[in-house]
């Protein structure tokens, strides 16, 4: 039952994407982006940018607290790989560490996908040129990759303090990337609740993956 709740979750937060993506291209579209690109939503997002501009700090906070979702995959991959080299067979190494990798991948398809069609720009130009805005990359790579981080903290750890500690550093890392973003003026309003909903999809999925398999395992 709840490896089928979740995935019917994983698949009404992505149905939910899908309409509040076909929003954000189709209602209240006006030209309020950078050199007059047009953006969805613009009555709200136009608000919000205004209300918040551009804060550098928070832009180069939020890109360090990034290289926290590098290091977390590389620890994984670490211990996919001594579990490999332990085990000594493809076989044996745990279901949830290929579920887990098939995740990164996903999240990489994810993020190349909305490179290429692009929905809206950036409320500012930063490197020179218009970039890529929604879903805000960054937010959904932090919460997938921090919000797969702690499910597999909570179904490995047995010691209470180590696990609280996880969960409470790699939550604030989320929050504060997602408010840290939306207060940095790089990304619409949209963008925000857009990576929000988008993760929140990926993470039910790769949640009833691993329940999946458990339950196959155990049969």
């Amino acid at each position: 039952m709840k490896t089928k709740f979740y995935f019917i979750a994983s698949l009404f937060l992505f149905i939910f994407f899908i309409l509040f993506t076909i929003l954000v291209i189709c209602v209240d579209v006006q030209p309020i982006g950078p050199n007059f690109s047009s953006v969805g939503l613009a009555t709200i997002n136009g608000f919000f940018r205004d209300s918040v501009g551009y804060n550098p700090i928070w832009y180069k906070i939020t890109e360090l607290i990034g290289f926290s979702a590098i290091f977390t995959v590389l620890g994984f991959a670490s211990f996919g790989l001594f579990q490999l080299v332990e085990r000594k067979s493809l076989l044996k190494v745990d279901s949830d560490i290929y579920i887990l990798g098939g995740l990164y991948l996903l999240v990489a398809a994810v993020y190349y996908f909305f490179e290429i069609n692009i929905i809206n720009y950036r409320p500012v130009i930063i490197n020179g040129e218009p970039e890529a805005s929604f879903p805000s990359s960054h937010v959904m790579l932090i919460c997938t990759i921090m919000g797969s981080a702690i499910m597999q903290f909570i179904n490995r750890t047995k010691n209470k303090k180590l696990l609280f500690s996880a969960v409470t550093i790699y939550s604030v890392i989320i929050a504060i990337t997602g408010i840290g973003r939306l207060l940095s003026g790089v990304h619409w309003f949209s963008d925000i609740i857009g990576s929000l909903i988008l993760s929140g999809s990926l993470l039910m999925l790769y949640n009833s993956c691993i329940l999946f398999f458990r339950r196959k395992k155990s049969v």
